[in-house]
């Protein structure tokens, strides 16, 4: 089990090991999504990069990035995840709309 922080939402949910990020924030009622995001997203299949949050704590919790993620965000921080391909298995404390 681990936590999910939403720093800017002030927001704590608790996940089961292997819970999916974006769903998570979705199913507890944590907007990741800026504007044009909300109408471009893929739904979570990572194929347009609108989901991205910034870990700020815990990101060794976090499963490995996809190749998917490794090209999407190659020109961004390390610790730029894309929700949707984001496995949690610990607490993490997270960014969204960084």
């Amino acid at each position: 089990m681990g936590n999910i922080k939403f720093v800017k939402e002030n927001k704590e949910v608790i996940a089961a090991d292997g819970a999916n990020l974006r769903l998570k924030a979705m199913e507890n009622g944590v907007d990741i999504y800026k504007f044009i995001g909300k109408l471009t997203n893929c739904g979570g299949y990572g194929q347009c990069g609108t989901c991205i949050v910034e870990i700020v704590e815990g990101i060794e919790n976090l499963s490995t990035p996809t190749a998917v993620e490794n090209r999407i965000l190659k020109k961004k921080p390390a610790n730029y995840r894309l929700a949707c391909q984001t496995v949690v298995n610990g607490p993490v404390s997270v960014v969204t709309k960084p």
